[in-house]
């Protein structure tokens, strides 16, 4: 790789469903956060490669009830960010309740509370459009049929130009089951060029699956299909679902997932072009001529390309690192569900103090809501942190955790006998509440740093330093990192006591660092 060009992805970690939009030489990105809090991520950038996190859309989920505990896998899906009106918009799905929508005069808020456009069970990816040569407004969805035994189909409809309401009960504009191999159709994206309605949308399954074109004279079709990006014979499985976007001087580019087990969907960028390659067509009703998109190198993704002709920008990705200043955590940082009060304590020095949170479900963090997690790096790494546990509640821990569907983690436990041990534990997929990985040890200070080595394969080896003179020592087996259905493998800061009565103490977290391995 060279100055001139850049390497994907560029963004190596789980940005799932990512959909952008450009207002004047800014790019803005957002990306599913499932049934994390806060929700919907925004991030920021001049020139396509280097990104930035700068907040947060949603700071709760809705309704607040529902998601007071883990919802792993639901909540927020596949979002669409738009700029109409001065304003930025973004329209999403929840699976179990239907499909919402928020809007703010800037990225950084504040943004209005989540409105719901249309109710209903396995509605989702929704997206909308400004047409700005007439001053209609549309919108198309996808079906999960987990919740609704509907899927591979898109419905379309009219919309309130305001966004506040569908003006009609929707039709089916693009029946994936009529287009010969084509399976689970879903992630719709809309837009205007060149005198077509186009949707972007991808098919096939997240680990196997192309990027599919289809466009027609009128909104309610009918449509012809291409598919304009597939792996072919490179390496990239699955590259789709995302964004098309053009910048100032008219390059166009498309930003896609590539789903990488417990990593999660890292996202790459891909050079994008009109012409008559790249794709094939299976319609009976296509129309002769026309321009279509060639995404990647006529059709393949590509791995290096030359850089978007803008600006040169410094090297910059979402931060990871953090030394808490007065108790804050950064933006990177979600719970696993909606936040309760006083789990992390503000103060006028550095570290994260986090509260011993009281819970039936202490043998099991994947039942857990005040995990504090941020997304597992894509490339090999060590995670970490120095800890200090400050309770003296018989049962009470802290520690570093990699979680996903099965987890593990290593941290300290106050003993029934009042000494502090280092333990490292952790449950299988199947498993139902956690064991141990290595033998208790006694942690002198009751203070240790955690180490977490992530490998090749999301292989991940554990080890601590109790400050008896031996420096880090390693833990256990290895343990290779699984995702949830949908979401990649986290990591995790946590600290809580068994169930029972009063106050039960803290832990305080310092100098979490991710280094390059």
């Amino acid at each position: 790789m060279t100055s001139e060009t850049y390497r994907n992805p560029i963004l190596d970690s789980d940005w799932s469903d990512p959909d952008v939009v450009r207002v004047g030489d800014d790019f803005y990105l957002t990306a599913s956060s499932f049934g994390r809090a806060p929700g919907l991520p925004l991030l920021h950038s001049r020139d396509l490669v280097n990104w930035t996190l700068v907040g947060h859309a949603l700071e709760r989920l809705e309704p607040a009830a529902e998601f007071d505990r883990p919802r792993h896998d639901c909540g927020v899906w596949a979002p669409s960010l738009r700029y109409h009106d001065e304003r930025f918009w973004i329209f999403w799905g929840d699976p179990d309740q239907g499909l919402f929508q928020i809007n703010a005069p800037q990225i950084r808020g504040p943004w209005t509370h989540p409105h719901l456009l249309k109710a209903g069970k396995g509605l989702i990816d929704p997206c909308p459009l400004w047409d700005e040569e007439t001053g209609e407004a549309y919108l198309v969805h996808a079906w999960a049929k987990s919740r609704s035994g509907v899927k591979n189909r898109l419905t379309g409809h009219r919309m309130r130009p305001d966004g506040t309401g569908l003006l009609d009960e929707g039709k089916v504009i693009v029946d994936g089951d009529r287009i010969p191999g084509w399976f689970t159709l879903e992630g719709p994206k809309l837009y205007r060029h060149d005198g077509w309605f186009w949707i972007l949308a991808p098919a096939g399954g997240v680990e196997t699956g192309w990027q599919g074109a289809f466009r027609s004279r009128g909104f309610f079709g009918p449509y012809e299909e291409r598919i304009v990006l597939e792996q072919k014979d490179t390496d990239v499985n699955g590259p789709h679902q995302g964004g098309w976007v053009r910048t100032p001087s008219g390059e166009d580019w498309f930003l896609h997932f590539q789903q990488r087990g417990a990593y999660g969907r890292v996202v790459h960028l891909q050079p994008m072009r009109w012409g008559h390659g790249g794709g094939t067509s299976r319609s009976s009703e296509a129309e002769s001529g026309g321009d279509w998109p060639v995404i990647g190198d006529d059709g393949a993704p590509v791995a290096e390309h030359r850089r978007p002709a803008l600006p040169p920008q410094p090297p910059a990705a979402p931060a990871t690192d953090d030394d808490f200043p007065g108790g804050r955590y950064g933006r990177q940082w979600q719970w696993t569900a909606n936040p309760g009060d006083g789990w992390a304590t503000q103060h006028s020095g550095d570290g994260l103090r986090l509260t011993c949170v009281r819970s039936a479900d202490a043998h099991d963090l994947r039942k857990l809501p005040h995990v504090l997690t941020q997304r597992l790096p894509g490339t090999p790494c060590a995670a970490e942190v120095e800890l200090r546990l400050d309770s003296d509640e018989p049962g009470a821990r802290a520690g570093l955790a990699v979680l996903g569907d099965a987890f593990g983690w290593i941290g300290l436990q106050r003993g029934t006998d009042g000494t502090v041990h280092l333990v490292h534990r952790f449950a299988e997929a199947v498993a139902e509440r956690e064991r141990d990985a290595a033998h208790p040890r006694i942690a002198p200070e009751g203070r240790a740093r955690l180490r977490i080595e992530i490998g090749a394969g999301a292989r991940c080896r554990f080890s601590a330093d109790v400050g008896d003179g031996d420096g880090f020592r390693p833990s256990g087996p290895v343990f290779t990192a699984t995702p949830w259905r949908w979401v990649g493998a986290l990591l995790g800061l946590f600290a809580l006591a068994p169930a029972g009565q009063g106050h039960a103490g803290t832990a305080a977290f310092t100098r979490f660092r991710i280094t390059a391995s």
